[in-house]
């Protein structure tokens, strides 16, 4: 598959999408980029935001094998990975797998869980694979987490700790619609009783599982040049030295936004990378990888500012 199909698989999957769901649209660009990069999204947003919905009709477009998980204060590892059950007739013990086997899996509300449940995706999102009572499952190739959850300053909310986030290629905040965009969504949705099912709606399958791994093939040849790579490395390496952030990002988060600007490319139709893929990405890709410093927090400076800030100052290749 070269980039000029990936561009048009693209096309056809976002209108899809826009069958059912009003808007998003730079939220369905994050969550395409992230198939192509083999990487994990966190939806945050406040309720009523149309993430879960957006996850499913994402999932039915594709193809994929979908899975569910409420996380639920109390949910417990088990829950999510399965278990061994003790079989009486055959005296011998079953693997009973749990939601996780899937393709595409919508963690939801993800931050309702403690922290030592949400460890139970660790080895998945970052391995695609589990340990089961010292036995390791390969998970598909394909295994693709969409997280979603409230704001942390919500009641009933636990934190994610760092080595979670840092799992996530994406963390995209999912703002309240436009006055426009909610007479829309109204309109379209407010003659049904019940959940929006994506099926009823019109979604429909518009690719296969091999198309999407020719799709990701043809992300792995975009030509990522030198100065580019330069840039990438000057961006991470500028939070962490930043007064305003007491926690700059990782060496793997810019492992992971230059090839998540070859994603991007690719969907654009391109086989190299432009400095402005790497602008596009930069503030989903590691507004959850920085801590803000103590100043910045009571000045009531916010990360995407600060990380906006550093975008400009930061110049990029000609």
């Amino acid at each position: 598959m070269n980039v000029t199909e990936v561009k048009t698989l693209a096309q056809k999957l976002r209108g899809e999408i826009a069958k059912a769901v009003v808007g998003q649209a730079q939220t369905v660009d994050l969550l395409l980029t992230a198939l192509l990069a083999g990487g994990h999204v966190l939806l945050e947003g406040p309720p009523g935001t149309a993430k879960t919905f957006l996850a499913h009709c994402f999932a039915r477009s594709l193809g994929l094998r979908y899975g569910r998980i409420q996380f639920t204060p109390d949910l417990m590892p088990g829950d999510i990975l399965g278990a061994n059950v003790f079989n009486f007739q055959t005296s011998a013990f079953t693997l009973t797998r749990g939601p996780i086997f899937c393709e595409l899996l919508l963690a939801d509300e993800i931050n309702r869980t403690p922290p030592k449940t949400q460890a139970a995706l660790l080895e998945a999102m970052q391995e695609r694979r589990v340990t089961l009572d010292g036995r390791t499952e390969s998970l598909s190739p394909r295994f693709t987490v969409v997280a979603t959850q409230n704001p942390i300053e919500q009641q009933g909310t636990y934190p994610l700790p760092e080595a979670q986030l840092d799992r996530f290629l994406f963390k995209p905040v999912l703002p309240y619609p436009s006055e426009a965009e909610e007479r829309a969504i109204v309109a379209r949705h407010g003659l049904r009783a019940g959940n929006p099912d994506p099926a009823a709606m019109g979604v429909e399958t518009v690719t296969c599982v091999e198309e999407i791994d020719a799709a990701i093939e043809a992300v792995a040849a975009i030509r990522l040049a030198e100065d580019i790579v330069g840039y990438v490395v000057a961006l991470v390496r500028a939070t962490r030295e930043s007064v305003d952030l007491e926690t700059g990002a990782s060496p793997r988060a810019g492992a992971m936004l230059a090839l998540a600007s070859r994603a991007r490319a690719a969907l654009e139709g391109r086989d190299y990378v432009i400095p402005d893929d790497v602008k596009g990405l930069v503030l989903p890709a590691l507004r959850h990888r920085v801590i803000l410093s103590p100043a910045a927090e009571i000045e009531g400076r916010g990360v995407d500012d600060i990380l906006a800030g550093l975008i400009d100052r930061v110049e990029a290749p000609r």
